[in-house]
């Protein structure tokens, strides 16, 4: 009986299936071959080895690079090093002092200054006993100008020869400083022709052209302002420039030819440059200034101009002498 049950129940149940699952995976065991194992471990680790090697070698390069590079810096600075060694900073003074150009300039603009503010500010040095230093300074400028009337009464012309010399030395010496010269390193040259040529002729023929302007407009209707300056913008602006421009040629040693070419190319241009001036100038000179003060006036007025005069002059001697050389 219980062999027929037995019989019956192994017919009709099913018969057990082998688990697939990963937990049945996990428990499955597999034969440990440790010859293979070794093999391919030992073909991992040289399949590794170059990988390695390179990583070493880019590792090398790099370290040699870095080192170099150092080096270089530290070469470098040790030459920039040894370069400001070999050349020490100079002091301001021996400079100028071992420069025999500048040590002269120098000097004339010291003793220039000098004498200037001397004279200016010691104009009342028979008065000063008992004086303190802000009557000094009050007075100096009311005394100062009395002296100058007095001059102008005892011999206006070399007195306003004087002021235009003067006045055009400073023009030259500020058109050189424009044109990027350093303050120490003017031409003395072209600033002793520029001062000639003011003290010689623009300070006397200014002085007989105001005479003979107030001579030619007798008048005192409004218009006769008007008519001054534009005859001093037309006529007489016309023959100064000519003549300072053939002065300076002349005093340069240039030909008749250079002069007068240079004296064309630049007439126009300074002509219509002055109208950007003067007229608004010449409205005070002609209405409000009288005629012994005007050149005065006009010469502080000259220190714009003659900057530009100077300018348009030496630009063309410079950049014709450039061309011939």
């Amino acid at each position: 009986m219980m062999s027929a049950l037995s019989t019956v129940s192994a017919n009709l149940l099913p018969s057990p299936v082998k688990s697939s699952t990963p937990d049945a995976q996990k428990h499955r065991t597999f034969p440990f071959n440790s010859a293979q194992s070794t093999d391919r471990g030992a073909s991992l680790t040289s399949l590794k080895l170059p990988k390695t090697s390179s990583r070493r070698r880019i590792k090398s390069v790099a370290e040699e690079r870095e080192v170099g590079s150092v080096d270089s810096v530290g070469g470098g600075e040790e030459k920039a090093h040894g370069e400001a060694k070999s050349e020490p900073a100079k002091n301001p003074i021996v400079s100028i002092l071992s420069d025999r150009d500048r040590f002269l300039n120098a000097a004339i603009v010291l003793g220039a200054g000098t004498l200037a503010i001397t004279k200016l500010l010691t104009i009342d040095h028979d008065y000063w006993k008992g004086w303190t230093l802000y009557e000094v300074l009050r007075y100096a400028p009311e005394h100062n100008w009395i002296a100058y009337e007095e001059a102008l009464k005892a011999n206006p012309v070399l007195a306003k020869m004087v002021i235009s010399g003067i006045v055009y030395s400073l023009g030259d010496w500020i058109a050189q400083c424009y044109e990027g010269k350093p303050l120490l390193d003017f031409d003395r040259t072209r600033m002793f022709r520029s001062g000639l040529v003011g003290f010689l002729l623009h300070g006397s023929l200014s002085h007989y052209y105001y005479q003979f302007c107030e001579a030619l407009f007798p008048f005192n209707t409004w218009w006769v302002v008007p008519a001054k300056v534009a005859f001093d913008q037309t006529i007489w602006a016309s023959l100064w420039n000519s003549i300072y421009y053939l002065v300076l040629g002349f005093l340069r040693f240039e030909s008749p030819s250079t002069i007068f070419s240079e004296l064309q190319s630049t007439y126009w241009p300074m002509l219509t440059a002055g109208w950007k001036l003067w007229p608004f100038a010449h409205l005070i000179t002609y209405g409000v200034i009288p005629v012994e003060q005007r050149l005065l006036w006009v010469d502080c007025v000259e220190l714009v101009w003659v900057t530009i005069l100077s300018t348009y002059s030496n630009e063309k001697s410079e950049a014709r002498v450039s061309e011939d050389s």
